[in-house]
């Protein structure tokens, strides 16, 4: 397969993902905003939306404060954020167009019908309502996508590198939403375990569809440890941290198999997971979360450099 269109397909899925992770993004904020205010603490849940979804700089160049109505404009579609969910959208549509002939029919209708619906979006002054109404509708996208390749294109390379792009922005976007609510969403003077951590950890388990799958799980109410257990290393939540880079190594190593060689993604890929089987929460949290968090980070960063490299050049 040309590089080129190992490229395509790689970045279709996720320019895919990360619109859906840029609605879940702003589920966590209007779901955050909308508690009473004794719940609702000091912080800025719009400002850590711009944070989680790493776009401060080009945000604060645009505009001079966080507010509901300047982060919806920025983050759902806006020409100065070339990653809005609109944005996303429309350069997955333009990946998918470049490889037509090797995505199914379904994929690329679900996709382009995706886009001609989000053309018509009226970004300003949406109510909440509308907004709801809206990143259901991205998510529903996102989930329709995903489960069209898994379920119509053939178990080949195209296959790979399309499933590789989907779990490296996955695992991207699960890092940075935990290491954002553990630094900057919960206010300095509020307590670890409090009410306002309660309400805040469970608008993100709910925003990534993991609230009932965390009480089938633990069986206890909502605490951080846990929720950062769930969403790191249980294999069996198809989000976290470890389930994403068991199947991310699972194409690297069907990818160097069929091409007859491996190389730095596929060691690289291999070492993240050991760390990721053998990490237990508690060490985690003695030696610090974000810490853990920001390394993991600067390691997915690295394993998709190395498969741009080794692939995609």
């Amino acid at each position: 397969m040309l590089s080129r269109m190992a490229d395509s397909l790689y970045w279709l899925s996720r320019y895919t993902e990360r619109a859906e992770n840029l609605a879940r993004i702003l589920d966590v904020a209007q779901r955050l905003s909308q508690l009473p205010s004794a719940y609702a603490g000091a912080s800025n849940e719009w400002e850590s939306a711009i944070a989680t979804a790493s776009c401060k700089e080009v945000f604060d160049r645009s505009y001079p404060e966080a507010t509901r109505e300047n982060v919806i404009r920025f983050l759902v579609g806006t020409d100065g954020n070339p990653n809005s969910i609109i944005a996303c959208i429309e350069t997955a549509r333009t990946n998918a167009r470049a490889v037509r002939t090797t995505i199914t029919t379904e994929m690329w209708e679900i996709i382009n019908d995706g886009w001609n619906e989000m053309r018509r979006v009226r970004v300003d002054d949406m109510t909440p309502s509308e907004l709801a109404a809206f990143l259901a509708q991205v998510k529903q996208l996102s989930l329709r996508f995903d489960g069209a390749a898994y379920r119509t294109m053939l178990r080949t390379d195209h296959y790979w590198f399309q499933r590789l792009g989907t779990f490296i922005e996955r695992s991207d976007n699960m890092a940075r939403l935990l290491d954002v609510k553990y630094h900057i969403l919960l206010p300095e003077k509020a307590p670890v375990g409090g009410s306002l951590d309660y309400f805040q950890w469970a608008a993100i388990l709910r925003s990534v569809n993991a609230l009932t799958s965390f009480h089938w799980v633990y069986r206890k109410s909502v605490q951080p440890w846990l929720v950062a257990d769930l969403l790191i290393f249980r294999p069996e939540q198809p989000r976290s941290l470890v389930s994403c880079y068991k199947a991310i190594n699972e194409y690297l190593d069907q990818i160097a198999d069929a091409y007859g060689r491996q190389g730095p993604a596929q060691r690289i890929g291999r070492t993240t997971l050991s760390r990721l089987s053998m990490g237990d929460i508690d060490t985690v949290f003695q030696s610090g979360l974000h810490e853990f968090l920001d390394g993991f980070i600067k390691e997915n960063n690295a394993l998709g450099a190395a498969i741009s490299q080794q692939y995609l050049s």
